[in-house]
C-alpha cells in the first residue's frame, strides 16, 4: 500500500510540475512577444516608420499615444491616403506618437472594438481617450491635429521663442492673465471643445505685452494674417451679472416682485467666447474644402468664394489668379467694413461651388452662400468682367438684402440638390470609367426588366393557355 501511494504522489506531483511549467511557459511567451512587438515598434518610431499592425496591438492600444489609419485594400481613398500616411509619420518623428495602420478586412476584431464605419478612418488614441479626425487629408493638417492632441487643451507660453514657435501655427488662440479668473475657465472649457481644430494657449503679460499694447487683463487674442486681434466682447460671468441686475431693476418697479429665473447653467455652447471663437477661427481669405466647408458655415456670416480651379499641380491658371487677387483687393481694403457679416475665401475645386448653385458655374466666379438660410448669390453681371467697384457694389446689395437670392432649404431645393447630386455622381462615374458605370447600372437594370418581363408576360401566357383550353373544348364538343 505504501508503495502505491508513493507512486500516486509522485505521478501527481509529475502532472502538477507539468502544468505549472506549461503555464510559466506560456506566460513567458506572452510576455516574450508583447517585448519583441514593443522593440519593433519602438525601432519603426524611431525609423519614423508606419507600424503596420494587427489585433495584438488592441492590448498596447492604452500604452502611450498612437496616431491610427484603418483602412480597407480595395478603398480608393485609402490608396490615395498611403503616401501622406508615410509623409505623416516622418514628421512625427521626433514625437512621443506612434503612427500605425490596421488593415480592417483582415483584423475585423479591431474594427469591432473601434466602431470603425467607413475608410479610412483616422483617429489619435491616448489612453482612455479616443479622438477622430474630420478633416482635410493633407500631411500638414494630420500632423497639426496629431500635435494639438498630444498636448493638453491649452498649452503655456514661457518664452518669446515659444511664442514665435506657436506663430508658425499661422492661427492659434492665446489667453493672457491670471490662471484663476472666470475668463480664463471659459477659455480652456472652449479650448477643450476646439481641441481637434483649433491651437489654444495661455501666456504671460510680460510675454505678450512684446507683441499687442494691452489694455485689458485679462485678455484673449487671435493671431490670424500675421495680426492680433482682441476678444472685445462680453464674457458669460459678465453676461449673467447683468441679466441678474435686469431683473432686479425690474422687481423694484413692480408691485408684487416675482422668482428670480434661475441661472443658466454654462457649457461651452452657450458661453460668449463660443461665438467669437466659432466666427474667428479663420483667416481673412481661406480655402474652402469640403473638410472645413461646415465649419466655415457655421460661422453664421456670409460665406463669400471665388470659385477657381486647380489642376493635378494645385496650381491655377494666370487669368484665375488675377480674379483671385482683385478680390484678395477687394477684401484688404474693406476689412473694418465686411469682416463682420462676410467669411472670404476660394476654392479650387468647381464641384463644390456647383453642388451648392445646382449648376455648373463658369470659371472664375463669385458666389456667395447665406450660412443661415443656405440661399446663395451670384452677380449679375458676367464674372470675368467684373471690377473692384462692382464687387463692392455686389456685396453691398447682399447687405441691404436687395441682391437676387437662389436655392435655400425647402423640401423642394432639396429635391432638386438630390438629383442634382446624383446626376453629377454619374457623369463623373461615366467620364472616369465609362465600361464599369455601364456594368453598375447595366446589371440592375437589366433585373428589373427581366423581373418587369416575366410579371407582364405571366399574364399573356395565362391568357392564351385559357384560349387554348376553351378552343380544345369547343372541338371536342
Amino acid at each position: 500500500t505504501s508503495t502505491r501511494d508513493l507512486t500516486f504522489g509522485i505521478h501527481a506531483f509529475s502532472i502538477s510540475f507539468i502544468v505549472t511549467l506549461r503555464t510559466n511557459i506560456m506566460k513567458f511567451l506572452l510576455l516574450s512577444t508583447i517585448v519583441i512587438i514593443s522593440m519593433n515598434i519602438h525601432t519603426a518610431q524611431s525609423a519614423g516608420k508606419v507600424l503596420e499592425l494587427s489585433d495584438r496591438f488592441l492590448p498596447l492600444r492604452k500604452e502611450g499615444m498612437w496616431l491610427m489609419k484603418f483602412y480597407a485594400p480595395w478603398c480608393g481613398h485609402c490608396k490615395k491616403l498611403e503616401p501622406i500616411w508615410k509623409h505623416v509619420a516622418q514628421s512625427l518623428i521626433e514625437a512621443p506618437i506612434r503612427v500605425g495602420r490596421v488593415d480592417c478586412t483582415r483584423f475585423s476584431k479591431v474594427a469591432t472594438e473601434f466602431g470603425i464605419k467607413g475608410f479610412p478612418t483616422i483617429m489619435f488614441l491616448k489612453g482612455d481617450d479616443v479622438y477622430t479626425y474630420d478633416g482635410d487629408r493633407t500631411r500638414e493638417d494630420i500632423v497639426a491635429f496629431a500635435r494639438r492632441m498630444m498636448g493638453p487643451p491649452v498649452q503655456h507660453i514661457h518664452s518669446e521663442s515659444d511664442m514665435n514657435e506657436a506663430k508658425l501655427n499661422s492661427l492659434f488662440f492665446v489667453y493672457t492673465g491670471s490662471l484663476e479668473t472666470p475668463l480664463y475657465q471659459e477659455f480652456h472649457l472652449n479650448a477643450r471643445h476646439f481641441q481637434k481644430e483649433e491651437f489654444m494657449y495661455s501666456v504671460s503679460p510680460q510675454v505678450m505685452s512684446k507683441h499687442v499694447q494691452l489694455t485689458k487683463d485679462p485678455a484673449i487674442y487671435v493671431y490670424k494674417d500675421n495680426i492680433f486681434y482682441p476678444f472685445d466682447g462680453e464674457t458669460t460671468s459678465e453676461r449673467q451679472e447683468r441679466a441678474l441686475e435686469d431683473t432686479k431693476s425690474e422687481e423694484v418697479t413692480t408691485i408684487a416682485p416675482t422668482a428670480p429665473s434661475p441661472t443658466e447653467p454654462t457649457s461651452v455652447l452657450n458661453t460668449s467666447l463660443y461665438g467669437w471663437v466659432t466666427a474667428e477661427r479663420f483667416p481673412l481669405f481661406v480655402k474652402v474644402t469640403r473638410g472645413k466647408f461646415s465649419n466655415i458655415m457655421a460661422t453664421n456670416k456670409f460665406v463669400v468664394i471665388a470659385v477657381l480651379e486647380e489642376n493635378k499641380l494645385l496650381e491655377i491658371s494666370p487669368e484665375m489668379e488675377d480674379f483671385k487677387g482683385m478680390i484678395r483687393q477687394v477684401i484688404e481694403k474693406n476689412r473694418e467694413k465686411y469682416h463682420k457679416h462676410f467669411q472670404f475665401g476660394w476654392t479650387g475645386s468647381p464641384d463644390l461651388a456647383n453642388s451648392v448653385a445646382m449648376e455648373t458655374l463658369s470659371l472664375p466666379n463669385l458666389l456667395v452662400i447665406n450660412s443661415s438660410t443656405y440661399q446663395h448669390h451670384l452677380p449679375e453681371d458676367i464674372p470675368t468682367y467684373l471690377t473692384p467697384e462692382a464687387i463692392q457694389i455686389f456685396l453691398d446689395s447682399i447687405l441691404a438684402g436687395e441682391a437676387p437670392s437662389y436655392g435655400g432649404s425647402s423640401w423642394m431645393v432639396r429635391l432638386y440638390r438630390a438629383y442634382y447630386e446624383a446626376k453629377s455622381a454619374l457623369t463623373d462615374m461615366w467620364r472616369g470609367n465609362p465600361v464599369l458605370t455601364a456594368v453598375l447600372l447595366g446589371l440592375p437594370m437589366g433585373f428589373l426588366s427581366l423581373i418587369f418581363y416575366s410579371i407582364c408576360c405571366a399574364d399573356i401566357m395565362d391568357a392564351e393557355e385559357e384560349e387554348e383550353e376553351e378552343e380544345y373544348h369547343e372541338k371536342a364538343e
